[in-house]
């Protein structure tokens, strides 16, 4: 069985039934956005280490998160922690536009370097802190943070639509829960848990100190 394929049935599995994004897994090989040592470790549903200390999101609990944002194509859509840009790559097939936020510059290159060897053109990788958002191509319909704090960073709320959705991990890092939020005219409010989950900490100046 083909690595996009396994990759396909554990976002079934896990709950994931949008076809768009079923059809997004299937189409974006994840050898391709993972570090070279690592390859074949991307046949597995499991993370993978990157640099930094840092891992890459386990693929059906992206895909769970993703489809919580219900994308429908048009939206623009923030990514804090661009990793390797697997994530990236999922998200530019269901938005119209992604800016995508990574603290480390060096994982910014090589994800924009994966992101250009697949064809993704909808994406702006750039680095900075991600509790600060990304005003400049703010508002967001949706905001997917890949990193763990115990609330939502006041700048992503006000980054975000009224109407909009934003998923975070809410926690201190390493045991939380990742939660949906809607954006009201009064603020967040919390839709549902999405599923428990192991994060690395969120740092920045509307996180932890780095």
């Amino acid at each position: 069985m083909s690595l996009r394929r396994d990759l396909h049935a554990a976002a079934r599995d896990a709950g994931v039934s949008d076809p768009r994004l079923l059809e997004a897994i299937q189409r974006t090989p994840r050898r391709e956005f993972v570090p070279p040592e690592y390859a074949e470790d991307a046949d597995i549903d499991e993370p993978v280490p990157i640099p930094h200390q840092q891992v890459t999101s386990q693929p059906s609990l992206s895909a769970r998160m993703i489809d919580a944002l219900e994308l429908r194509g048009d939206g623009q859509v923030l990514e804090v922690g661009t990793g390797y840009g697997y994530q990236t790559a999922l998200l530019a097939r269901l938005a119209k536009q992604v800016v995508s936020i990574e603290r480390f510059g060096s994982l910014a290159e090589a994800a924009r370097a994966n992101l250009a060897r697949h064809g993704t053109a909808n994406v702006q990788v750039v680095t900075g802190d991600g509790t600060q958002g990304w005003p400049a191509a703010a508002p967001y319909d949706a905001i997917l943070v890949s990193a763990a704090f115990p609330v939502v960073p006041p700048p992503l709320v006000e980054q975000l639509v009224e109407g909009g959705r934003l998923v975070q991990p809410i926690g201190s890092g390493g045991a939380e829960e990742v939660i949906l939020f809607g954006r009201t005219a009064d603020g967040l409010q919390r839709l549902r848990k999405v599923s428990p989950a192991r994060f690395v900490r969120l740092t920045g100046r509307h996180g932890f100190a780095d």
